[in-house]
């Protein structure tokens, strides 16, 4: 799954360590969901759009299927 979580974080200068304190993760559960590792929740998905003010969709992008 593709996201735009570094992205989103960059831009609010965030470190991976505060972005996971704000989502309540650890700061490898960041890392490895921006590396596209690691595909997070659901619940974890919401927290992550109420946290930046942007729908699901508009972080995570579904990669086509091959």
């Amino acid at each position: 799954m593709k996201n735009r979580l570094k992205v989103l974080r960059a831009e609010r200068d965030w470190t991976q360590a505060q972005l996971a304190e704000a989502l309540g993760v650890s700061r490898q559960t960041i890392n490895a969901i921006e590396k596209g590792k690691f595909d997070p929740s659901l619940p974890l998905a919401f927290k992550a759009a109420r946290l930046f003010s942007l729908s699901i969709e508009d972080i995570f992008q579904e990669e086509p299927e091959e």
